[in-house]
C-alpha cells in the first residue's frame, strides 16, 4: 500500500501549487482551482524564502500556465525580484562570495530569471537579473586566491566546508545560469557580457561537469577530477549539465559543443551501470526528469531519431514505477511523474526545470 504525505501548500516542489501544474496541463481547471485555493489559503510569501519554487513567484508561474496571472501577482513577484537584486548588489559591493540561494534555480535569481523570461513580453526587470547572473562569470579574490564568481564559501548543504565549493548541477549549480542565459539569448534577450558568460560557464563545465561539485583542491589540480560513480539525473549529474551545454551551443552556434552534449546524454542513458543507480521515478532525480530532459534534447537535435529508443526505455521504466512514489507533488511526487508520462508541454511547465 502506498503511503501518501501531506503536501506543503505554497511549495512548487511538493505542495498544492505543483499539483495544479498537472491539472492545468490536463485542462482540468476545476481541480486546478481547488489546488490553488489550498495553496493560497494562508496567504502567499513575498519574503526572503520566496522564489520560483515558493511563494508569489511560484504562484505566478503556475497561474501563467493557464494565462491567469494577474497584475497583483506579478507585482508581488516584482517586489521579490527587487529585494533579491538589492541583496545581490550589496554582497557584490563588499566583495563577498555568494551563497547558492542567491543565484540558483530553486531558490535564487536563476529561477526568477526563468519566470521573467516566460512572461509575454519578458518582465522588464529581466535584464537586471541577467546582469547579476553574468557577473558571476567574473573571477573574484577571496582569502588570497582567485576563485570563480559563483564559488560558495560553504558546502552544498550550507555547512562549513574547507575552501568552499563550486556547484555544477542544474538545480543548485552553475548549469542553471548557463541554461537560463542561453534560453534568453535564443529568445533574443541579452545584456552586455552575456555571450561571454555563457562561454565561461560552459568551459568550466567542460572540465568539471563530470562531478556534482568542485572543491578547492580541484582548482589546483593539473588534470580534471576523475568522475565519481554517482547517480546521473536532472538535478545533479551529467544529463542536466548536458542539456545546459546543448542550450549554450544552440545559443552560440557551436556545432561541436552541441554534438558533444547530445553524445553525453545518449551514452549515459544507454549504459546499464549508470541506469542502475537511478532508484525512483521523480522529476528531480529519477526517470521522469530524465524522460523530460531527453525529449527536450531530441527536439533540438538534428538527429532526433537516435533518442527514440532511449525515450521508449525511459517511458517504460517510468510507467512501471511512478505509482510507487509516496509523495503527491511536482518535483518528487506523482504529479511530476504524470506530467512526464503525459508527454506534452503545452503550458510550458518544463521551463521550471530550465529544459525549454
Amino acid at each position: 500500500m502506498t503511503r501518501t504525505t501531506v503536501p506543503r501548500t505554497q511549495d512548487l516542489s511538493e505542495g498544492a501549487l505543483g499539483m495544479a501544474l498537472l491539472d492545468i496541463e490536463r485542462h482540468d481547471l476545476s481541480t486546478a482551482r481547488r489546488h490553488l485555493t489550498q495553496a493560497t489559503a494562508r496567504g502567499v510569501s513575498t519574503g526572503s524564502n520566496a522564489s520560483l519554487f515558493h511563494g508569489a513567484p511560484a504562484l505566478e508561474f503556475v497561474l501563467a500556465r493557464a494565462n491567469g496571472a494577474g497584475d497583483d501577482v506579478r507585482a508581488a513577484t516584482d517586489r521579490v525580484v527587487d529585494a533579491r537584486l538589492a541583496a545581490a548588489r550589496r554582497r557584490q559591493a563588499v566583495g563577498a562570495l555568494p551563497h547558492l540561494a542567491e543565484w540558483d534555480l530553486i531558490r535564487g535569481l536563476t529561477g526568477l530569471a526563468a519566470l521573467l523570461l516566460s512572461r509575454k513580453p519578458p518582465g522588464h526587470r529581466l535584464p537586471d537579473v541577467l546582469a547579476c547572473l553574468v557577473a558571476l562569470a567574473c573571477p573574484t579574490r577571496s582569502d588570497g586566491r582567485t576563485l570563480p564568481g559563483w564559488w560558495s564559501p560553504v558546502g552544498p548543504d550550507g555547512k562549513e566546508m574547507a575552501g568552499g565549493h563550486g556547484n555544477n548541477g542544474m538545480a543548485h549549480g552553475v548549469a542553471g545560469p548557463l541554461a537560463v542565459l542561453s534560453l534568453a539569448l535564443r529568445e533574443g534577450v541579452s545584456v552586455p557580457g552575456q555571450e561571454e558568460a555563457v562561454g565561461t560557464f560552459a568551459t568550466w563545465l567542460d572540465r568539471h561537469g563530470t562531478n556534482y561539485w568542485s572543491t578547492a583542491a580541484d582548482l589546483d589540480a593539473d588534470q580534471p577530477p576523475a568522475p565519481n560513480p554517482v547517480r546521473q539525473s536532472w538535478c545533479y549529474g551529467q544529463p542536466g549539465i548536458a542539456r545546459a551545454q546543448q542550450l549554450a551551443a544552440l545559443a552560440l552556434g557551436d556545432t561541436a559543443r552541441r554534438r558533444a552534449a547530445e553524445d553525453t546524454v545518449a551514452a549515459i542513458l544507454t549504459e546499464p551501470l549508470r541506469l542502475a543507480r537511478i532508484t525512483d521515478s521523480t522529476l528531480c532525480h529519477g526517470w521522469a526528469g530524465l524522460l523530460t530532459l531527453t525529449r527536450a534534447v531530441a527536439a533540438d537535435s538534428p538527429s532526433p531519431d537516435r533518442f527514440t529508443p532511449i525515450i521508449q526505455d525511459l517511458h517504460r521504466r517510468l510507467t512501471a514505477d511512478w505509482e510507487h512514489l509516496p509523495k503527491l507533488g511536482f518535483m518528487e511526487g506523482r504529479a511530476g511523474a504524470q506530467l512526464a508520462l503525459h508527454a506534452t508541454d503545452n503550458t510550458g511547465w518544463s521551463r521550471a526545470l530550465l529544459l525549454t
